[in-house]
């Protein structure tokens, strides 16, 4: 009867018995083999004194074959295949984790579960390529230095809604995205919008860092309009006038791997915020952004690095003018003789000036701002329109139509009785009738 046993040597067993063969063989000293296999001399006497007692079998683990102690039983293991399948299918492993602590009370390691979804044959969702060679560039010292913005139009929605452009802003030093927002298309307002909740919650930047979008500046190969011949001034931008105001630096980009961080910004919301989209069921662009807000603050906790230098380079809003007047769209228009403005085929009325003067044919600068209210601001001061009242209604003489008397109602008639009678009416002397009449001599 054939007792013996097979036993299987991983790579490491592997080594040892080929160096114990070779000591047992006197071909290597025992301080030799000691470091060939990085133990100790008296652990190598213990290993080659099992292996001429047993064997080989002396080389492997004790605990090989047998469950672990700590082994997650199989019922959670089976929830966790089926949740991830399922309810969080489309998520990537260290995403997963986190939204199975938060919202399932499931602290699952993410090597844990990577290993629990690996031998169920799921396939991660997303496969790492190879980092290509590029130069690198270092962080910015300090938080506020530099802010790096851009614009990333994307099915977000997977199809439940329209397509919508991804507007935000990362801090170049800490990784921390400062603001966000989405839009149906990369343009001025949501830059404004991200640019206020950047001086909502840190402060001006010293710069910003972004592509060569026509939002940003004048193309120097179109045309100069005959104002700029005549002021020798390219004009700018909506979004230029407002960074300009507001003494933000713009630096542009000649290339997307020159904003890089932004970039890769781009890449883990279409993998993160995708996927929280999709488990809130968002289907418009309002909730878009409803779960954007709260996706945000996850986001920085998770991903922010502390900047080399604490000492942040933000600066506080210090401008006579609230933010919201200065990143919003700015016209330059004249006031009527009737201190009104058209706006949109529509009339508003200006209050009252602070020095007190007339509106009048006055010079001013109309702001539509982000919430659609209109202001006009005039040396510094900030005035909140309204609609103006209706024209005055100017009396005219009316050309009544002569109804035939069949149409007239019956209650416009008069009888005739009432009626005097030509036949019996005669004009008094002195009637102005009989003024005129030559009487014969």
């Amino acid at each position: 009867m054939d007792t013996r046993e097979t036993i299987t040597l991983d790579t490491r067993a592997q080594q040892r018995l080929t160096v114990l063969t070779h000591l047992l063989a006197g071909d290597v000293t025992l301080p030799q083999a000691a470091a060939y296999l990085r133990l100790s001399e008296r652990q190598v006497r213990r290993l080659a004194a099992g292996y001429r007692r047993v064997g080989a079998a002396a080389l492997v683990h004790g605990n090989q074959g047998r469950v672990p102690i700590n082994r997650h039983p199989d019922e959670l293991r089976e929830r966790l295949v089926r949740l991830a399948t399922t309810s969080y299918a489309g998520v990537n492993r260290a995403h997963l984790a986190e939204l199975l602590t938060e919202r399932e009370a499931l602290v699952i390691p993410e090597r844990t579960l990577r290993r629990i979804l690996e031998a169920n044959d799921v396939p991660p969702v997303r496969r790492r390529r190879p980092a290509r060679h590029r130069a690198r560039r270092e962080r910015m010292a300090r938080a506020g230095l530099l802010l790096q913005v851009d614009g990333s139009r994307h099915d977000w929605l997977e199809g439940r809604g329209p397509w919508l452009t991804l507007v935000g802003g990362i801090d170049d030093a800490t990784g921390a995205v400062t603001g966000a927002t989405f839009r149906a298309q990369e343009d001025a307002a949501g830059y404004f919008e991200v640019l206020l909740q950047t001086v909502r919650h840190h402060g001006l930047p010293v710069a910003l860092y972004s592509d060569r979008h026509g939002i940003f500046w004048r193309s120097p190969a179109r045309p100069p309009t005959l104002a700029e011949q005549l002021t020798g001034q390219r004009s700018l931008t909506q979004l230029g006038r407002a960074l300009r105001d507001a003494g933000i630096g713009w630096i542009a980009a000649r290339s997307p791997q020159a904003k890089g961080r932004v970039e890769r910004l781009w890449g883990t919301f279409q993998d993160r915020l995708v996927s929280d989209l999709r488990l809130a069921g968002a289907d418009t662009l309002e909730a878009a952004n409803e779960v954007l807000a709260r996706h945000l603050p996850r986001h920085n906790t998770r991903f922010a690095v502390p900047a080399a230098d604490p000492q942040a380079a933000w600066r506080a809003w210090s401008l006579a003018s609230p933010a919201t007047a200065v990143f919003c769209f700015h016209y330059a228009r004249r006031v009527a003789p009737d201190a009104t403005l058209s706006w949109a085929s529509r009339a508003f009325s200006l209050p009252r000036r602070a020095d007190g003067a007339s509106w009048a044919r006055c010079g001013v600068i109309l702001q539509e701002r982000l919430d659609g209210s209109l202001w006009v601001s005039h040396e510094e001061h900030q005035y909140p329109l309204r609609p103006a009242p209706a024209a005055p209604v100017v009396l005219r003489a009316r050309q009544l139509r002569r109804e035939p008397l069949a149409d007239l109602p019956q209650h416009r008639l008069i009888p005739a009785e009432r009626l005097p009678s030509a036949a019996t009416w005669k004009p008094a002397p002195d009637h102005p009738w009989r003024s005129n009449i030559k009487r014969p001599r």
